[in-house]
């Protein structure tokens, strides 16, 4: 078996890229600018800057999900496309994570799509996203989005539950009757 390599070793050398520290560099920048009073927010940052999970959502996908009314219960299709588009192409947003924010705005017409309530819903068990950012594949992402929100809808009726808790309800029962089945990537 093979042993791993430290600094100890006499092969061990630094090279100039060690020294050019690139991860998160935004975030990084404002984490390491010396923050003079923690609060949650200060945790919550620097928890994302760990797993890697902070994105930046600046100018127009702001505007968009700000056109996103919170009181509003019609799905408006050509808004949620537009808002979709703006959020994929940023570094660090996915569908997951842009459902996300959608339901934070407005629960009544958005839910979470995850690998739970996929699995829950659908025959097909696994959720299938490509993470490469393309214009085709990012369509291909928000049209099965938006269908995910109308067969939701379908499952709720049938269910007799309400569309704003749809995501958290299916995603406790998914981890009750599906409990011995793993996940990809968890």
């Amino acid at each position: 078996m093979a042993t791993h390599k430290t600094v100890y070793d006499n092969s061990f050398i630094l090279i100039d890229a060690d020294k050019k520290y690139n991860y998160q560099s935004e975030l990084t920048a404002k984490l390491d600018s010396g923050i003079e009073l923690f609060d949650q927010e200060t945790i919550n940052e620097i928890v994302l800057w760990k797993v890697n999970r902070y994105a930046t959502v600046k100018g127009e996908a702001l505007r968009l999900i700000n056109n996103i009314h919170s009181n509003t219960t019609e799905l408006d299709e050509d808004l949620t496309r537009n808002v979709l588009m703006a959020l994929l192409q940023i570094k660090g947003i996915q569908l997951p994570m842009a459902s996300t924010i959608l339901r934070f705005r407005n629960k009544n017409i958005y839910q979470i799509i995850d690998q739970r309530v996929y699995r829950i819903i659908y025959q097909e068990r696994r959720l299938k996203l490509k993470s490469y950012p393309s214009d085709k594949n990012l369509n291909e992402q928000i049209e099965l989005y938006l269908q995910y929100l109308k067969d939701l809808r379908t499952a709720c009726k049938h269910l007799n539950i309400p569309f704003f808790l749809s995501d958290r309800i299916l995603f406790m029962a998914d981890r009750r009757v599906n409990k011995d089945i793993p996940l990809d990537n968890y």
